[in-house]
């Protein structure tokens, strides 16, 4: 694999953001960015022309000027993850779903628990929208870049006052 790297400081944290020539393979909070730069083996920093449309992209969303991202994306995971993965991206911008309805979403609706641990293995954040997914009750759990950071992404996108902390 000839895969590139570059980090980015966002609005909430830096981002490290992982790319080979034909698809996007990680975007990473820097608390999981050593789990994911582990499975890479080899990678060597300096970007590529997708690490650096990411960017571009990314800018134009924290600026509210772009709610779908047009970018080639290849995670790795198992079938069960990268179907979970799958059903986060057909999650509209705004909106969310609780684990339940992933799983529902899945045809497996006893699998609200795995839709969890698929969700927290998700090596492309943001981009594949595991913020979109909070608990039943309605609060805030559980997010790769922590809880405040899940809390803005999900304000920027639906401005929803509704949304509480754990």
């Amino acid at each position: 694999m000839n895969a590139t790297f570059e980090i980015w400081a966002s609005p909430i944290g830096h981002l490290s953001i992982a790319a080979d020539e034909s698809a996007v393979l990680a975007l990473a909070f820097t608390g999981n960015w050593p789990r994911i730069l582990a499975a890479f083996g080899s990678i060597r920093e300096g970007g590529n022309h997708l690490t650096r449309q990411t960017v571009v992209q990314l800018q134009e969303y924290f600026a509210g000027t772009r709610q779908v991202f047009d970018l080639p994306l290849r995670p790795a995971g198992s079938d069960f993850q990268r179907r979970a993965w799958q059903a986060l991206q057909a999650i509209p911008y705004g909106e969310t779903r609780n684990y339940a309805q992933q799983a529902e979403a899945l045809g497996q609706p006893q699998a609200a628990r795995a839709i969890g641990t698929a969700n927290g293995q998700n090596p492309i954040s943001i981009l594949i929208p595991c913020h979109r997914v909070i608990a039943k009750s309605g609060k805030l759990a559980g997010y790769a870049g922590g809880i405040a950071a899940k809390h803005y992404l999900l304000q920027l996108e639906s401005k929803a006052p509704e949304l509480r902390l754990l």
